[in-house]
């Protein structure tokens, strides 16, 4: 039963080393509409001092600090475990929510019982969308297409774009297989039914892997793109590029063999598990011969 002191929305932010990027999250959601009460917790994994610093400037704002840093997952737990509200928003400190952005995310939550997440339209600093926004759970098939960068190359079909639904109009609202962990809005008892982030993952991939479990635990998610976040996409990766893009590919490996591999033949789990090396191994020496300024995995 909801007590009457209780909030209706945690939103719980994990942060590191991106302080500016936080203090414009913070301001926005100071901005926004909240008539159902607002929770605010910062789970601090970084080691510059920022969650001292947030306490003395925003004594409203529960912050928790990690021990180390143990991974974009079992941060936002951390933040989980401590939130007292009836809804759950993991939101990103590169994101920016517009005013009505908490009002309309928690209509689309509350108007269906079976939707138990809802993600927004993510904008890009260009304006472009971000694909994450909304994505197909990964098979083997649609994550070769997507490699292949098939959907630029052959626009609007269907099977080619599956994985991102870019044959969609992204203005049109409905169910999706998963939405994005920058802007995750998770119904309470969804997420207690379905269990908090896999630690496993240390950053990528935590998120269709719980939307996965989700859908499992017998709730659906719905993209809404009535919302309209903006979303500064990579900001905290760039500053661990090379164990970030390493991160990137182990997320595929583990996502394949936890939730696919057992229906899959020995030969397609060779080749995947080969296809996700090679990958990883390109990425690396790639990413190592561009300037450091755009080191990041997007």
């Amino acid at each position: 039963m909801t007590r009457p002191d209780q909030p209706g929305l945690s939103v719980v932010i994990v942060t590191y080393h991106v302080p500016s990027l936080l203090r414009r999250c913070l301001d926005a959601l100071r901005r926004a509409d909240a008539p159902f009460g607002l929770e605010t917790i910062v789970v601090d994994a970084g080691t510059d001092g920022n969650g001292a610093d947030l306490r003395r400037t925003d004594p409203g704002v529960i912050v928790i600090e990690a021990p180390e840093n143990p991974g974009f997952g079992a941060a936002c737990n951390l933040g989980a475990r401590r939130a007292t509200g009836q809804r759950i928003l993991f939101l990103n400190p590169d994101t920016e929510v517009p005013p009505d952005g908490l009002v309309l995310a928690v209509a689309a939550l509350d108007a269906d019982p079976g939707v138990g997440i809802v993600g927004p339209k993510l904008v890009r600093a260009d304006g472009s969308l971000d694909l994450s926004a909304r994505r197909s759970f990964p098979t083997p098939a649609n994550a070769l297409y997507h490699f292949l960068r098939l959907p630029k190359l052959v626009p609007g079909n269907r099977r080619f774009g599956a994985y991102n639904l870019t044959y969609i109009n992204p203005d049109v609202e409905g169910d999706v297989d998963a939405v994005a962990g920058s802007f995750m809005l998770v119904r309470r008892e969804a997420l207690d039914a379905a269990g908090l982030f896999d630690e496993t993952y240390w950053m990528y991939g935590e998120d269709l892997d719980l939307c996965l479990r989700v859908r499992e635990a017998g709730w659906r998610a719905r993209y809404v793109p009535s919302v309209v976040v903006a979303h500064l996409k990579g900001q905290s990766s760039r500053r661990r590029p090379l164990r970030c893009t390493y991160e990137f590919y182990r997320a595929m490996m583990v996502f394949h063999w936890k939730h696919r591999a057992r229906d899959a033949s020995p030969a397609v789990n060779i080749a995947v598990s080969a296809g996700i090396v090679c990958l990883g191994a390109v990425a690396i020496v790639r990413d190592r011969l561009r300037p450091p300024a755009r080191r990041h995995v997007s």
